[in-house]
């Protein structure tokens, strides 16, 4: 057999990627699990968007190649939609660069600025994607510590008491996933005079913005933040196309022209179909998201409810796509969630998943019906005993 390259001795297999290969197998013989472990949204996507991507059929030229940067309607509409729910200025032409899907966005954003042997600040807990690609470019993640006292927002002085001179990004993510927890634009404000003091280049990974929140809020609108910093967003969970694969990266020109020549050689543009609908979801009122935030709001209770029956603590003060919650003293997360699989039935996130400072807590997600809800709260309320 041919030997991997050396770059994946220090990469795992993605936890969900080989977790749900557990899971249907239990489902295969005839278990019925129920899976609220993953952030897939399970509504669909606005009508009139599906009317788009059918109608852009019909358009000549939809199935050749598309441009690297997206078509113009739709980096003007990201372009409107920063401005109106951000207050972002944002120039289509140059600042706007379309992705098929934020997480791409990670790969590139690597690729295009670290070196073998330069360092990035992880978040830990935080998105694993963030430190695979790190070690995938043959870079040294560096995490630093989010925490419930602090409400899961980076301690720059502890961070500053070590040596920054060979980083060279910041990862961050707020509203934070797993957590939910949110930056204001103060804590945002910091984050830009620390990169700027250290010359480090901060990527903000924002596609929870919208999710159980009435503030969304950019990195960006902060002054001075293009400068150092882009950021990362997405219409997978707020307009609920996952699937569809539809990011973005917006910010600095130059840092998006760099980012342009890795994407340039790793794709041939986006379909025009699916550009089309994501045209028509960002011309979207507030509307759609109160109508989508009335069902989240409903799941979470039942959450909350599952989460009391485990003896669990949480934060209701907290939105998002997922509940995050603390275990009873004591409880290891995997034990915890491998208890719940094998004798309920019942799929849960440990937090050990998002990094060493997740163990403790669990995750769950609101993508399922509040019918599926009742059905695991059911299961739980005799699980204490066994835990």
């Amino acid at each position: 057999m041919i030997q991997k390259a050396d770059r994946l001795n220090e990469v795992k297999e993605y936890y969900f990627s080989k977790k749900l290969r557990e899971v249907a197998a239990l489902k295969n013989e005839g278990r019925p699990i129920i899976n609220i472990a993953i952030g897939s949204p399970d509504l669909a996507p606005p009508l009139n968007v599906i009317e788009a991507i059918n109608n852009a059929m019909q358009i000549p030229n939809v199935h050749q190649y598309q441009s690297y940067q997206g078509i113009p309607e739709l980096r003007e509409g990201i372009g409107k939609f920063y401005k109106d729910y951000y207050q972002v200025d944002l120039n289509p032409n140059n600042e706007i660069l379309p992705l098929m899907g934020s997480k791409e966005g990670i790969m590139h954003i690597s690729m295009a600025f670290l070196n073998k042997g330069d360092q990035v600040l992880i978040p830990n807990p935080g998105y694993p994607t963030y430190a695979s690609v790190t070690k995938l470019v043959q870079a040294e993640p560096i995490l630093y510590n989010l925490k419930e006292a602090t409400n899961w927002l980076p301690n720059l002085e502890e961070i500053e008491n070590q040596d920054l001179s060979k980083v060279k990004m910041m990862w961050i993510n707020y509203p934070h996933m797993p957590t939910g927890a949110e930056a204001t634009k103060e804590h945002f404000k910091k984050l830009i005079d620390f990169a700027k003091k250290y010359n480090i280049l901060i990527v903000n990974d924002n596609p929870y913005s919208f999710i159980l929140n009435d503030s969304p809020t950019s990195l960006l609108a902060v002054e001075g933040a293009k400068e150092v910093a882009v950021e990362l967003n997405s219409l997978s969970k707020s307009f609920n196309m996952a699937g569809w694969r539809v990011g973005m990266v917006v910010g600095n020109s130059k840092i998006l022209k760099t980012i342009l020549q890795v994407k340039s050689n790793m794709d041939s543009g986006m379909f025009l179909g699916i550009q089309k609908g994501a045209v028509e979801a960002l011309n979207l009122t507030k509307d759609w998201f109160e109508k989508q935030n009335k069902i989240y709001k409903k799941r979470q209770a039942l959450v909350w409810k599952i989460f009391d029956a485990l003896d669990c603590s949480y934060n209701k003060n907290i939105g998002g796509l997922f509940v995050w919650a603390k275990l009873p003293k004591g409880e290891s997360a995997e034990q915890f969630t491998d208890t719940l699989l094998y004798e309920k039935d019942v799929f849960i996130t440990p937090g050990t998943v998002f990094g060493s400072n997740g163990e403790g807590y669990i995750r769950a997600s609101l993508c399922v019906s509040e019918e599926v809800f009742k059905e695991v709260l059911e299961r739980v309320t005799t699980v204490k005993s066994k835990l």
